[in-house]
């Protein structure tokens, strides 16, 4: 599933009117081949001119139309550290239950500053396994970042002083069982750590099963004229309910698969299951409140990997992750028991309805009033556990099939199939056939594939991530950025001097949210003055009405509670001498910033 590049059309003709034959022609055009996919150069065809938001000539050629499993996920990881050094690390973050990496891209210029002291923004997709194009979304950020730097200013600028923590997916296992399976469009959600669901004392015995062996998990059903269900008059592929009055067709018998464990039940233990989005240790509950939370928080190794890495990185002030469908901007909090912090409510309204804008079709939501209760979810941890600014965007809406809401051309099901005869020429769907099953006799089977409902079909699979990508990045440029805005001082006599620095935040998220604050979850920015001997140390609390706190601990170094956003700190100090002195800001999740008198 890897990306190939082609030479140049304008080399090929260079090349065949200097080749002296057939084999010296082919031998030349298979080594350029070789070259360029070595370099992962894609060379432009002669003539062609980019379009805007597009890099001219990208070092690494990677098809945004289509889903890469974990090698290929990797491999596209690889490519972009190697072609880009000075703007991309590839590593990993710990492994998966099945033994796979964990992949992670940092993205920042390394050539500016440390990366690991930079405002950071962490991103991930594919928690669950069928929500398949987080990954691709979070790669191309990387890609994009990578690629037009050096090309468009604010990019270089975002890179010089943010850093980006890219983990493409933190369910490998189950994403590979995603692609390389039949499936259905919502399976497998949980990971492959085996679990008995059925409770027979046997794990995994009873999934799906391919009866037509055509590679696709579809529908069952049966001629019944008790049945509820109608063929669509336009549409023979679709069921609708019969009409109160109306005899039915068919009776539905779930989706393809045997009783292999002779239970009497279909399909009733297959991979996992456990939810990998139930397992957060904020506001977990077990299995019998929460469906999927399985045994304890923090059971799967997938969960424990982002908890150390993000415990590792108190730079990150910022996280997105990416699921799927319904178009939807989500924020916490997941239970109603829970609440987020007013100052922090309004900083994910400003972000929230800015994405709006963005993405046409999605909506700005609050997880537990809006769709449904969550415990021990992943967003809800970062915010509740560490005071990071999270969202989890549910990729992919019906509105992008005509650009306009569903509801307005009729039921959604009519909607998908209208757009897969329309603009997909039929190929979302398998037509029925029959099929003999050894438990309910002649059925036929048919129905949608798996890659056709929940995520985009190929051609507006970049414009999604495109758009999704701005809003997370938009996200990253207003995490917090201080700067030591002014430095004044003032002779007192006796030889001694008063320096005022003033700490300035130019960006709507403050260096701590109040969940943070409230919990003391990371320590307090500093502000240290260096070339003078201090004698004392404040906090300004009320520059107007001259209103300070001392800190008598350590004054030359001050601790100050937070930095607004689009806001300022001030902290003085009494010092002996006048001489040139430097006051230096750092954040953990603001940054770092020195200014000399």
């Amino acid at each position: 599933m890897t990306s190939m590049t082609h030479p140049d059309h304008s080399m090929k003709t260079t090349l065949r009117r200097a080749a002296t034959g057939a084999v010296a022609l082919l031998g030349v055009v298979a080594a350029a081949q070789t070259l360029a996919a070595q370099q992962g150069a894609q060379t432009p065809v002669a003539g062609a001119m980019a379009a805007l938001g597009s890099p001219p000539n990208p070092k690494v050629a990677v098809h945004w139309d289509r889903f890469y499993d974990h090698a290929g996920i990797g491999e596209i990881a690889r490519r972009i550290a190697a072609a880009h050094p000075k703007r991309a690390k590839f590593s990993s973050i710990g492994k998966s239950v099945g033994g796979k990496e964990l992949w992670l891209l940092t993205v920042t210029n390394f050539d500016e500053g440390q990366a690991d002291r930079k405002p950071a923004m962490y991103i991930d997709g594919n928690i669950h396994s069928n929500e398949i194009q987080g990954s691709e979304f979070a790669l191309y950020t990387a890609w994009y970042l990578t690629e037009m730097a050096d090309r468009v200013p604010a990019v270089d600028s975002l890179l010089d002083r943010r850093t980006l923590y890219i983990v493409p997916t933190i369910n490998p296992d189950a994403r590979d069982e995603y692609l390389h399976k039949p499936n259905t469009a919502s399976s497998p959600r949980s990971g492959i750590a085996p679990r008995d669901n059925d409770g027979d004392g046997q794990v995994d015995e009873d999934g799906f099963d391919d009866l037509d062996g055509d590679g696709h998990i579809t529908l069952m059903r049966r001629r019944n004229p008790n049945g509820r269900m109608v063929s669509h008059p336009e549409d023979p592929r679709l069921l609708i309910p019969a009409l109160p009055t109306q005899q039915g067709e068919w009776e539905l018998l779930g989706q393809e698969g045997i009783d292999n464990d002779g239970d009497g039940q279909v399909n009733e233990d297959g991979v996992g299951f456990y939810d990998p989005n139930r397992n957060w240790p904020w506001r977990w509950q077990p299995q019998y409140v929460q469906g999927g939370a399985d045994y304890y928080p923090t059971s799967l190794p997938e969960t424990r990997a982002v908890i150390n890495f993000v415990l590792a990185h108190p730079n990150i002030a910022g996280a997105q992750s990416y699921h799927n469908s319904g178009g939807m901007i989500l924020r916490g909090p997941g239970v109603p028991q829970d609440e987020y912090r007013p100052s922090d409510v309004q900083v994910f309204d400003v972000l929230g309805r800015a994405g709006e804008e963005m993405l046409p079709g999605y909506r700005y939501m609050i997880v537990w009033k809006d769709l449904y209760t969550a415990w021990g979810g992943e967003l809800d941890w970062f915010y509740g556990a560490r005071g990071i600014i999270t969202f989890s965007n549910e990729l992919f809406t019906p509105f992008l099939y005509f650009n306009k809401p569903a509801e307005r051309t009729g039921r959604y099901d009519d909607v998908q199939a209208r757009f897969d005869r329309l603009l997909l020429m039929g190929e979302a769907y398998v037509p029925w056939k029959k099929f003999n099953h050894p438990q309910y006799g002649e059925i036929e089977v048919g129905g949608t594939k798996k890659n056709f409902g929940r995520v985009e079909p190929g051609f507006l699979l970049q414009s999604d991530a495109h758009r999704n990508m701005m809003f997370t990045l938009f996200q990253t440029e207003q995490l917090p950025l201080v700067e030591v805005d002014a430095i004044t001082s003032r002779a007192l006599g006796g030889g001694l001097t008063e320096v005022t620095a003033t700490i300035a935040n130019r960006r709507i998220v403050p260096t701590h949210t109040q969940q943070d604050l409230e919990n003391r979850i990371t320590r307090p920015d500093h502000v240290s003055l260096e070339g003078a001997e201090v004698v004392a140390g404040f906090v300004v609390t009320d520059r107007l009405a001259n209103l300070t706190t001392e800190q008598k601990r350590n004054p030359r170094r001050i601790e100050v509670a937070n930095v607004p956003g689009m806001g300022t700190a001030t902290v003085r100090w009494i010092v002996r001498g006048s001489g040139p002195m430097t006051v230096t800001v750092d954040s953990e999740k603001g940054g770092v910033h020195r200014k000399r008198q």
